[in-house]
């Protein structure tokens, strides 16, 4: 036991290092016309030393006054260099340099079970960040709030409170394995964290392309389920569908065509449209992944090219 929570301390005070606390403000104007700033506080953690930071992006999002608080208690000018919201992911940029960042982990290596801290600055308190302990309680979880769904979630019983919004989710090891959204405020004894595999497509795409490129297979799909199964005599209960192949596009080159039903990309399970959706988005332009499909009653697979969708 003592071994354990030297381990976290020891997790906590690196973590530290690298979390900061996100301020914005905008211009609002009440009944009387008069200007007043909407004050907004969230949580975020340096992923480059020289000063690159994730936070969410309905931290930031409308914010036309943007400051952090570093480590050493100062604060510092922030800019925003790109964000997604169809992933609740935003880059910022710290005046400066010589930041101490975060030790990343490989959140696709992650076991329900597992034993995870979350750190931020929750309901706007100061000074030291917070710290809570907790498990991973199930992963590739999709949640829909308003206006947003947000899909491969892990799930965790470590609390996350309004203000934790951006904040790192990490091993005892001190390995940050998720970014931590507040998004859900319904949600009572669970929170929800952002695969930082996911944060880090974001965060390369931004860095490279200035904006968030989604990769294009080239395919129209419909879920199937045992009722059209038993319908259409599949061989299988689950799966998306292909209706229509792209001409030209990467899934025609690699030959796949109408009919055939894609069960798993990668070694990801594939159950429905939804799920082949959310499984492509997850990789990068010029990524190469595994389609595993059935064609009548065989089982096939081919290597497929991402591209950047067409411009029509």
């Amino acid at each position: 036991m003592e071994e354990l929570q030297e381990k976290i301390t020891k997790a906590v005070s690196h973590l530290k290092e690298s979390v900061i606390t996100v301020l914005t403000a905008r211009i609002t104007y009440d009944f009387f016309l008069e200007p007043v700033p909407l004050r907004g506080i969230g949580s975020g953690f340096i992923i480059h030393e020289e000063g690159h930071v994730i936070t969410n992006y309905h931290v930031i999002a409308e914010a036309e006054i943007l400051k952090a608080i570093i480590p050493t208690g100062e604060i510092v000018d922030a800019t925003i260099l790109g964000g997604d919201p169809r992933f609740d992911i935003a880059i910022l940029d710290l005046k400066g340099g010589g930041y101490k960042a975060v030790k990343l982990g490989n959140s696709d290596n992650l076991k329900v079970g597992q034993l995870v801290v979350a750190v931020g600055y929750p309901l706007g308190l100061l000074g030291e960040p917070t710290v809570t302990l907790g498990v991973i309680s199930a992963l590739n979880r999709t949640i829909r709030a308003p206006n947003i769904t947000l899909e491969n979630l892990i799930q965790t019983d470590a609390a996350i409170n309004p203000g934790n919004s951006g904040g790192p989710l990490a091993t005892i090891d001190g390995e940050v394995i998720g970014v931590n959204t507040a998004i859900v405020p319904y949600a009572q004894g669970i929170g929800f964290a952002i695969p930082i595999n996911i944060a880090m497509r974001v965060y390369k795409d931004i860095m490279e392309f200035g904006r968030v490129v989604l990769p294009w297979l080239g395919v129209y799909v419909t879920s199937i389920n045992k009722p059209i199964a038993t319908l259409y005599g599949f061989s299988v209960l689950s799966g998306a569908l292909v209706v229509r192949v792209v001409p030209h596009s990467p899934a025609s080159r690699s030959g796949l065509r109408p009919g055939d039903i894609i069960i798993r990309v990668g070694k990801s399970e594939v159950r429905s449209a939804d799920d082949l959706s959310a499984l492509v988005r997850m990789h990068r332009i010029g990524e190469t992944i595994e389609v595993e499909f059935i064609r009548g009653r065989e089982k096939r697979s081919v290597g497929v090219e991402l591209e950047p969708p067409p411009i029509f």
